[in-house]
């Protein structure tokens, strides 16, 4: 029998292509899970639903009502919830003297806002559903600070807080609330980044397994908390090759390996 067999999964954050959210979904459905697919691109959302054998829904975490609406769809086509994984966010890198208020109300907005309200929708749609599991994402450098970061870090270290809170809430209803923290990734949104001759390699040095993350490792530490063996809640899961052991590197060490590998007429 498969991990997730007969269980309903709602991931948000999947429009993107081979992004986490999709890694996540993808793996689920490899399981047994019958999947909702959530974000705010129709087409990219319809074609990957269909891929799934699954569903897709329209979402903005930053509504509640469309957060209903989204829970709503996988109880009209499946009957039920039993996982649901918020994989919404925003990398904002910027200075912190130069932070501006837009930027921070948005980090808010769909850090912070939009992750209490899905955790208020899923948790109480999988709490009357029998129990089950709500995964969020949060980021190593929560723990590992990355300079010109702050705001990201500061909402995503409020989401860990609410994931705590809502986990002590409902665990008596049978809802585990757990928290996924990658480091550097190797996804679609970070590929140009990746592909700076130096950058890879000074981050490289702050992880003991010796290599980046890629999405499958996310996704394979999201089975893990949503399947029923998992006997944790509450708690952050540090799927980034122990970054956390050490640090991230500072500005001026990726500036400096940046440097050296464009070389001398770089």
């Amino acid at each position: 029998m498969k991990r997730l067999e007969n269980k309903v999964a709602v991931v948000l954050g999947a429009a993107g292509k081979d992004n986490i959210g999709q890694a996540i979904a993808r793996r689920f459905a490899e399981e047994g899970a019958r999947v909702v697919v959530a974000g705010r691109n129709a087409q990219p959302l319809r074609e990957f639903a269909a891929q799934l054998d699954g569903r897709f829904a329209l979402c903005d975490i930053t509504s509640k009502a469309q957060l209903r609406a989204l829970a709503q769809v996988a109880l009209d086509a499946f009957g039920r919830i039993d996982i649901a994984v918020n994989c919404t966010g925003l990398g904002l890198i910027a200075k912190l003297l130069e932070t501006t208020e837009e930027q921070i109300d948005q980090l808010m907005d769909l850090h912070f806002k939009g992750s209490f309200f899905f955790l208020q929708v899923f948790c109480d749609a999988i709490a009357t559903c029998g129990g089950g599991s709500v995964i969020l994402t949060s980021s190593a450098s929560v723990h590992a600070l990355l300079f010109h970061h702050a705001a990201y870090i500061g909402t995503k270290a409020g989401t860990e807080s609410l994931a705590r809170c809502f986990a002590n809430e409902f665990g008596a209803r049978g809802v585990r609330v757990n928290s996924l923290a990658p480091g550097l990734t190797a996804t679609p949104m970070t590929a140009r980044e990746m592909q700076m001759p130096g950058l890879e390699s000074v981050f490289i040095k702050e992880y003991p397994l010796g290599r980046i993350g890629t999405a499958a490792d996310v996704a394979n530490g999201a089975l893990w908390l949503a399947g029923d063996e998992c006997f944790m809640t509450g708690q952050v899961l540090q799927v980034n090759g122990g970054l956390t052991l050490r640090r991230n590197p500072l500005p001026r060490e990726i500036n400096a390996s940046l440097a050296a590998a464009r070389g001398p007429s770089g």
